[in-house]
C-alpha cells in the first residue's frame, strides 16, 4: 500500500478542477466559433470573461468545489448543470439587457452551452475512475481512522467502504470499551484511544472523526488536544439522532455553528426554485386541464344539489389555517370541529363524487391553490383541520409536516399511503414517508414524483 503520493493528488484535485473548468469555459467557446466560421471578436472575449465571473460566483455559492470527492457523481452531475444554467440564464439576461444577443451565432453558443458541462463531467469522471483504480491496487489512498463505536461511525464507514473513487480506506474504530461490550458490524476494533494517538504521530492515519456523544465532551476536548501534536486532519461529529430527526444542516451564528434540528428545505435559493417550478408547472398544466375543469364542474352541477367546488379549512405552511379547493364529491360539505372521513360504501359520496375521488380528479382545482402560494404541486397531503388536532396529539412530530407548504400529490401519496387512515399506524407510516420527503428534497424528486403521479396515479386501496 502507497500512501505519500496521494497528498499531492488527493489535495491538487480542487485546483486541476477549477483551471480545466476555466479553461474548458474559454476555449470550447473559441472552438464553437472558429467549427461555424466566426471569428473570435471583442465580444466573445466580453462574453468569456461574463461567462467566467458569473461560473466563479455560481460555483462559490453551490460549494461546486468542496465536495467533489464527498458525493456521488451523478449528485456532483446535478450540481454542475444546476451552476451551469444560473451562468446561462444570467448571460441571457445581460445579453438582452445590453442589447448584443444578435452579435453571437445561435448555432455556436448552442455547441458551446452543451459541450462545456459535458467535458466538465467527463473530466470528473476520469477523476473519481483514476482514484478508484488507484485504491483498488492499494496506491494513493488516506487512512480514515473513528473514535467512538457507534451508529454513526457505522453508517460514515459503511459510505465510504462502498465509495472506493473517494480515495478513503477506512482502517477500523478506535475505543477504550472492550470489543465484547461493541456491537461492531461494518468496523473493526483497531486499539484504544491511546493507540490512535500513537498511530497518529507516527503519520499512520490521515483522518480522524470523532463520533463519541456530546455529552463526552471533556473526553473529546483530551482526545483533541493530543491529536494536536500529528498532523492527521480531525473531525467532530455529531450524534446521528440529530440528522434523523428532519432537515438538519449547519447554519453560523455570532460566529457560532449552530445545526438545524427542525426546519425547513426551502429556504433561500431552494424556496426560490420551489416556487419558481410551482409557478411555471400549474400554469401549464391548468392551460392543458382548462377544458376538463369546465366539464367536471358542469357535471357536479348537474348531478347533485350543491356547488361545484368544495372548500375546506386545511392547515398549511407553519401550520396557518389555508382553503383548500377541491370539486364537491359528496352530498354534505363537512368543514367543522368534526370532519369523518369517507369509507367504502360512504352514502354522503355521489355517484360522480365515487369516480372523481377513486381517479383524484376532485382534487384538480388545487392547481389554482399552488398559483396562490397556498399549496405546492408537490408535498405532503394537507388533512381537515379537525384531523390534525387528533392526530397531533397521537403522533410524535405530526407537526414536523407544516415545515413546508402542502402538496396536490406527494411520496406518501405514490406509494400508496393515501386516501382513508382508520388507524394510528396507517397515518404514521403517511407521517413517516412525507419527512422523508422532507429530509431528501431535491427539484428532480419533485420531477419524479410529480411524473409518477400523472403516468401511474395515486397507489392506493383506500381512496373511497
Amino acid at each position: 500500500m502507497v500512501r505519500g503520493a496521494v497528498q499531492s493528488s488527493y489535495d491538487n484535485a480542487e485546483i486541476v478542477l477549477r483551471v480545466a473548468d476555466i479553461a474548458f469555459i474559454a476555449l470550447v467557446l473559441h472552438g464553437s466559433l472558429w467549427l461555424v466560421g466566426q471569428s473570435t471578436t471583442d465580444m466573445a472575449f466580453f462574453l468569456t470573461t461574463t461567462a467566467l465571473l458569473y461560473f466563479q460566483l455560481g460555483a462559490r455559492f453551490w460549494n461546486l468545489y468542496g465536495s467533489w470527492q464527498l458525493l456521488p457523481l451523478h449528485e456532483e452531475a446535478r450540481q454542475l448543470v444546476i451552476v451551469w444554467f444560473a451562468v446561462l440564464s444570467a448571460l441571457l439576461a445581460t445579453g438582452f439587457a445590453l442589447h448584443v444577443t444578435s452579435d453571437y451565432s445561435r448555432l455556436s453558443l448552442g455547441l458551446w452551452a452543451l459541450a462545456v458541462p459535458a467535458c466538465m463531467l467527463g473530466l470528473r469522471a476520469y477523476l473519481r475512475h483514476r482514484v478508484e483504480r488507484n485504491a483498488r491496487r492499494g496506491v494513493d489512498i488516506r487512512i480514515l481512522a473513528f473514535v467512538g463505536a457507534n451508529r454513526t461511525a457505522e453508517r460514515i464507514a459503511r459510505h465510504f467502504q462502498s465509495r472506493l473513487w473517494s480515495g478513503l480506506r477506512v482502517a477500523g474504530v478506535y475505543d477504550d470499551r472492550a470489543v465484547k461490550r461493541l456491537n461492531l458490524q461494518s468496523l473493526s476494533l483497531v486499539g484504544n484511544i491511546d493507540g490512535l494517538v500513537r498511530d497518529a504521530r507516527e503519520g499512520k492515519v490521515d483522518f480522524v472523526f470523532i463520533t463519541l456523544p456530546i455529552c463526552a465532551e471533556h473526553r473529546i476536548d483530551q482526545i483533541v488536544r493530543e491529536l494536536a501534536d500529528a498532523t492527521a486532519s480531525v473531525f467532530l461529529v455529531p450524534d446521528a439522532y440529530i440528522f434523523e430527526r428532519n432537515h438538519a444542516n449547519w447554519r453560523e451564528v455570532a460566529g457560532h455553528p449552530i445545526i438545524s434540528v427542525y426546519d425547513s428545505p426551502f429556504f433561500g435559493v431552494n424556496g426560490l426554485l420551489k416556487r419558481i417550478e410551482d409557478v411555471v408547472l400549474s400554469s401549464l398544466i391548468l392551460l392543458l386541464i382548462s377544458p376538463l375543469l369546465l366539464a367536471i364542474a358542469a357535471a357536479v352541477r348537474l348531478t347533485s344539489p350543491g356547488p361545484a367546488l368544495f372548500k375546506q379549512r386545511r392547515y398549511g405552511l407553519n401550520g396557518q389555517v389555508v382553503e383548500v379547493w377541491k370539486f364537491r364529491s359528496m352530498t354534505v360539505a363537512e368543514n367543522g370541529d368534526s370532519v369523518v372521513q369517507a369509507t367504502r360504501g360512504d352514502r354522503r359520496v355521489t355517484p360522480l363524487g365515487a369516480f372523481l375521488r377513486r381517479t383524484s380528479l376532485d382534487e384538480l382545482p388545487q392547481f389554482f391553490n399552488v398559483l396562490q402560494g397556498r399549496m405546492s404541486i408537490v408535498g405532503p397531503r394537507p388533512h381537515a383541520v379537525a384531523h390534525n388536532e387528533q392526530y397531533r396529539a397521537l403522533i410524535h412530530g405530526y407537526m414536523l409536516r407544516h415545515k413546508v407548504k402542502p402538496g396536490i400529490t406527494g411520496w406518501a401519496q405514490i406509494n400508496g399511503w393515501r386516501g382513508e387512515t382508520d388507524s394510528v399506524d396507517k397515518m404514521e407510516r403517511r407521517v413517516e414517508y412525507d419527512m422523508h420527503y422532507i429530509r431528501n428534497w431535491s427539484l428532480v424528486m419533485d420531477l419524479r414524483i410529480i411524473a409518477a403521479t400523472a403516468f401511474k396515479g395515486f397507489r392506493g386501496q383506500n381512496a373511497y
